[in-house]
C-alpha cells in the first residue's frame, strides 16, 4: 500500500550554508529498515529534482532509528544571501515528509 511518510516518521531540518540538512526518523523501532531501505540518495535526488541541484549525502543512524541528508546546493547561496523564500531550509523535512512510499498492506501502522 501507498502512504506517505509521515504516517510512520517525523524530521527536522535547517541550513548548513548552502546545503540543508535532513533527518528522517522513525517513529517506532521497526519501522527504521522501512525508511532505510526506500531513502535512498537516487530517491531523493530525484524528489528534490529541480530545487536541489547538488549531490545529496545519506548517513545513517540505525541507534537513533534515522536516516540524515545533507542536501547540496539547495538554499541558492545560504540564509544571508539567498532569495529563496526558505533561505534556511526549514520546510525541507515537511517536503520529505510528503513523500509517498510503498510498504507492506500488513503493516500495523498504529504507533
Amino acid at each position: 500500500m501507498k502512504i506517505t511518510l509521515a504516517q510512520i516518521a517525523h524530521a527536522r531540518s535547517g541550513d548548513k550554508g548552502d546545503a540543508a540538512n535532513c533527518g528522517v526518523i522513525a517513529y517506532k523501532e521497526e519501522w527504521y529498515p522501512i525508511i532505510r531501505d526506500v531513502l535512498t540518495t537516487e530517491r531523493v535526488q530525484e524528489y528534490f529534482k529541480g530545487v536541489c541541484l547538488g549531490a545529496v549525502e545519506r548517513y545513517e543512524m540505525p541507534n537513533l532509528w534515522a536516516v540524515n541528508f545533507v542536501l547540496n546546493n539547495i538554499l541558492g547561496g545560504g540564509g544571508t544571501v539567498s532569495l529563496k523564500l526558505d533561505a534556511q531550509g526549514k520546510t525541507v523535512a515537511s517536503a520529505m515528509l510528503m513523500m509517498e512510499i510503498e510498504v507492506p498492506d500488513t503493516l500495523n501502522l498504529s504507533r
